[in-house]
């Protein structure tokens, strides 16, 4: 197979930023680039890439500020699918995991590895290397081998890299288990969609999904939200007060049991999320954003109930995710669309406004 001269990419040069004195702003800045091809060293793969997703966490590192490992200028994007050219697994179609532990620190030890303080996370840590390119140079060992593609483009599969696996390592933080009640809050996003189809896949009896556009509102009814809210224009005591109309028209306790997901990382849903949890409930929380809450922590002591916070997903889990992807009881196709990886601009651009439907996955075409 080809191993190429130098790797074709889009770099971020520099992200979005506001000076605090004189309130100035300088526009980010996505450029064409060739970069070397790094030695590839013993265990480790060469992949050309045959997608990359484009995440709210890239959108968060190139338009609000959010700090990244590597300095710019690096290539972002960390949703990957492609083939694998030169090194271990040559031939083989795998799935990137969108972090990559050590696999022998203390944290890995014990079962925490995807929150390894050493892991290689492309388009964030892995040096200037990420997704929206032509090749990656990534670590063999948690590779996810597509040994059947089962009729889907490769590209696709770049969703279950982080959109698809991340909500599987929520549920598992969660200890969610047949038969129980869930809340998705943010339900329409881009981890959303999943995070509701995950909940539903693995038992659970009853899915709400709060969210603000009741046309995708409307789309999480038929993939596995039982009931939804619409949260537009609403305070956290209003959501409130139509979670408990939706618990007592459906014979359902509104005050204890629930396991509360919250996927939106905006201010307005976590309040939501706090003022939800309850007696001998669980808060996940997979969203990121900059704001910041106020919340009782003895509520928490009254309550015996717990706040977690769940970061990207295990390597080892992600044939399990495969498997439910494969099996249809995961759905990727109506929330994804690609494009070629030349409009990334206008791809970060549209995807930054909240307005699309589905997730855009970028194709190389350099």
């Amino acid at each position: 197979m080809a191993v190429p001269d130098k790797i074709q990419t889009w770099q971020m040069v520099r992200p979005w930023s506001k000076d605090r004195e004189t309130g100035k702003v300088t526009e980010g800045l996505l450029e064409k680039k060739e970069i070397p091809v790094p030695e590839l060293q013993p265990g480790e793969s060469l992949v050309e890439i045959a997608g990359c997703g484009v995440c709210h966490t890239d959108l968060g590192y190139f338009y609000d500020g959010v700090p990244t490992v590597s300095k710019p200028p690096l290539t972002l994007g960390h949703e990957i699918s492609g083939t694998v050219v030169a090194g271990d697994l040559e031939g083989k179609d795998v799935i990137i995991p969108a972090v990559m532990p050590c696999n022998r620190c203390p944290i890995c030890e014990g079962g925490r590895g995807n929150r390894c303080l050493a892991q290689k996370m492309p388009g964030n840590s892995l040096g200037i290397y990420g997704g929206f390119s032509s090749h990656i140079v990534v670590p063999s060992q948690d590779l996810c081998v597509i040994e059947d593609r089962k009729g889907l483009p490769l590209s696709h599969y770049a969703v279950v890299a982080d959109a698809v696996t991340t909500p599987y390592q929520a549920a598992m933080r969660a200890d969610l288990k047949e038969g129980d009640r869930v809340v998705v809050i943010g339900c329409t996003g881009g981890v959303g969609v999943y995070m509701t189809q995950m909940a539903k896949a693995l038992g659970a009896s009853f899915v709400i999904g709060i969210a603000r556009s009741q046309e995708k509102l409307e789309r999480a009814l038929k993939y596995g939200a039982d009931a939804v809210i619409n949260s537009r224009d609403k305070d956290a005591k209003a959501v409130q007060g139509e979670f408990r109309e939706i618990c007592k028209s459906n014979d359902l306790p509104h005050n204890w049991g629930w396991k509360i997901f919250e996927v939106s990382g905006t201010s307005a849903g976590q309040e939501m999320a706090l003022r939800l949890l309850s007696f001998v409930g669980k808060l996940v929380v997979v969203g990121f954003g900059m704001a910041k809450n106020e919340y009782s922590i003895s509520r928490l002591m009254a309550f015996d109930a717990e706040i977690i916070g769940t970061w990207g997903c295990l390597p080892q889990y992600y044939p399990v995710v495969l498997e439910l992807v494969q099996s249809g009881k995961i759905q990727i196709e109506p929330f994804l669309e690609t494009r070629p990886m030349s409009t990334i601009q206008e791809a970060f651009e549209e995807a930054h406004s909240g307005k699309l439907m589905r997730r855009i996955v970028l194709e190389p075409d350099f």
